[in-house]
Parts: structure tokens; C-alpha cells; sequence
């Protein structure tokens, strides 16, 4: 294999020089830094993005199962849990509480959406069994609403009442994770009225 230098009119070899080198150097050290911060943020935007739709996403599916249930039910009573055990709230009472009883049909099935305070969760449970969480760190307490058309909470249990569900969450700032709080609402009503 031969090697062959270039010769510039004068009869000297053409190249680099030292200083050249440096600068050219330094110049793709800049490029490939630049080009790695670059990827790095993309990454870390699509990570805070993902988390925003896996928060959504799950929220749209717990919101789309509730508003079905409500629906298609025969009854929607708003009320609190004590010791695992729903209470109803009575007539004249502000109809604004920590759980909501939907009875599916005329038989004794019945299935509960409630808040835990003990550990924050937002739970399902199904005629008292099959407690399952729906989601966590919940920080409002009044999560339910019998309302009536025009937004204002009732007092009775009116036939034609719109139930508004309202779920605050927060989640606390973790290794390169931001804070972030989400506040959803949604206000359904029965299609099958008495």
C-alpha cells in the first residue's frame, strides 16, 4: 500500500495543523455534548408525558366504569363509610359525602365507590367483597355530589338529581420526578328515572 502526500505549489505537504486539529476538536466535543443533552431532555420529557397519559388513561377508564354504572342503575345514593359499613345521608341533609352506593337493579346487589381516609385510596367494592383500589393519593374528602341541573347541591334525594364526582390527587416529588397535582370531575345522571 503506498501512501501518497499532497503537494501545494510551493512543494510543501498539504494538512492540518495542530491548532487546526484543536479547534476541530473542540468543535465536535461541543456537537456530541450538545447532541446528548438533547437526547436526554427528549427522555425526560417523555417520561414526564407518559406518566401524564398513564394518569389520564387510567382515569378515563375509572370516570367511563362509574358513569356507566350510574347510568344504567335503578338507584344512586350519596353518603360516608364507618367501619366498612355505607350510611346513607337523610332527607334536608347536604347531599355532599365520601361514598356513593349504585344499586344496579331491583334485586339486593349493590356496589360502593368510597374514599378510605386511612390510607387515601379510592376504592370499589362489589355487595362488600372484592374491595379493589382504583387510585391512590386522593386528598379531598367530599367526593361526591347530588346535585341539581344547575350545579347547586341538594338537600333531598330528588329523582332527577345529577350525581358530580370530584377526585383530587397529589403525587410527591421522587427522584428526577417532578410534583404534580390532578383535579377530576365529571357529573353524570340516571337514564332510567322513576
Amino acid at each position: 500500500m503506498k501512501f501518497r502526500l499532497l503537494y501545494s505549489r510551493r512543494g510543501k505537504a498539504k494538512g492540518f495543523t495542530l491548532v487546526e486539529l484543536m479547534i476541530t476538536m473542540v468543535i465536535f466535543t461541543f456537537l456530541v455534548v450538545g447532541i446528548t443533552f438533547a437526547h436526554l431532555f427528549g427522555l425526560r420529557m417523555f417520561q414526564i408525558t407518559e406518566t401524564k397519559l398513564n394518569a389520564t388513561a387510567g382515569a378515563r377508564k375509572v370516570f367511563n366504569k362509574i358513569s356507566d354504572e350510574i347510568r344504567t342503575s335503578h338507584g344512586v345514593y350519596v353518603g360516608n363509610i364507618d367501619n366498612n359499613s355505607f350510611t346513607g345521608l337523610l332527607q334536608g341533609e347536604k347531599q355532599q359525602g365520601t361514598a356513593l352506593m349504585i344499586t344496579p337493579g331491583t334485586n339486593s346487589n349493590f356496589i360502593v365507590y368510597f374514599v378510605n381516609p386511612s390510607d387515601k385510596t379510592f376504592r370499589r367494592t362489589e355487595n362488600g367483597t372484592n374491595t379493589v383500589i382504583l387510585a391512590e393519593s386522593v386528598t379531598n374528602s367530599a367526593v361526591f355530589a347530588a346535585q341539581a341541573f344547575d350545579g347547586s347541591v341538594l338537600t333531598n334525594n330528588e329523582n332527577s338529581r345529577v350525581i358530580h364526582l370530584t377526585l383530587e390527587f397529589y403525587q410527591p416529588k421522587y427522584f428526577l420526578r417532578a410534583a404534580d397535582y390532578y383535579k377530576l370531575e365529571t357529573s353524570v345522571t340516571r337514564r332510567s328515572l322513576e
